[in-house]
């Protein structure tokens, strides 16, 4: 009985613990690559080597086009899910291959596809587990989840749509908080078409620049002409989250 007892024990503490462990396996190895992309690729994603290599990049996109597309979106997706330096470079240099149209699709496709994976990674390592803890919860930490469950998808357009907002982060957020991948997905896709409009347009002027000698100016997207419509678009997005506050106060 006692060793029947003691056996079942151990086995019952080893099987969460390399669960738990390979859970959040696809979040370690994120990170482990993220560190080290950080001070390896730093030097070569820039626009410098854009700007070195710019020749060669369009004669293999006139002589190959699928292929340059398919290469792109792949090497744009591994940037994002890794969180690998040089996501506003990639962004460019989509505008730069493929004019502001298509090359707006193949970021926001890529960017998306990028931005689930992370997200699926850190939503098995860790937030399932914490979205539980915070459904079981109570006080403080259960009205802020239950607020940000009520106006999930207004919140997830609005952290897409603010440009203050680091992309990154606004991955992670929603996976820790237990929010739905196709609401994630859908919210994400549409939510950075305006500002990767934005910058696939600058993108698509990059030959100018270089034949300058000048560096892109990635503060266009907060000059009034540009901000104003995106502050616009926040506000709609923000609209059912203050309607629904202003009904609660008033009883409504």
């Amino acid at each position: 009985m006692d060793n029947d007892e003691k056996g079942t024990d151990v086995s019952d503490t080893s099987q969460p613990t390399t669960g738990g462990f390979a859970r959040r396996l696809p979040l370690i190895v994120i990170a482990l690559v993220a560190a080290i992309g950080a001070f390896t690729l730093r030097d070569y994603l820039n626009f410098q080597t854009l700007a070195d290599n710019r020749e060669a990049l369009l004669a293999f996109r006139d002589e190959n086009f699928v292929l340059t597309v398919l290469a792109f979106v792949a090497a744009y997706f591994l940037v994002v899910a890794f969180s690998l330096p040089g996501a506003s470079v990639m962004t460019l240099t989509g505008g730069f291959l493929f004019a502001t149209f298509p090359g707006a699709l193949f970021n926001v496709v890529a960017a998306t596809l990028g931005a689930i994976a992370i997200f699926s990674a850190a939503r098995l390592g860790l937030g399932d587990k914490l979205a539980k803890k915070m459904d079981s919860s109570s006080g403080l930490q259960k009205k802020i989840k239950d607020g940000i469950d009520e106006n999930q998808w207004s919140m997830l357009f609005l952290i897409r749509l603010v440009p203050a907002v680091p992309f990154f982060a606004a991955n992670l957020i929603p996976a820790l908080l237990g929010v739905p991948l196709f609401r994630f997905a859908v919210t994400t896709f549409l939510g950075i078409i305006p500002g990767a409009v934005v910058f696939t347009s600058v993108g698509a002027g990059l030959g100018e620049v270089f034949d300058r000698g000048d560096t892109p100016d990635l503060g266009i997207i907060f000059e009034p002409a540009i901000l104003l419509p995106i502050l616009g678009l926040c506000a709609l997005a923000a609209l059912p989250i203050i309607l629904k506050t202003v009904r609660g106060k008033k009883g409504l």
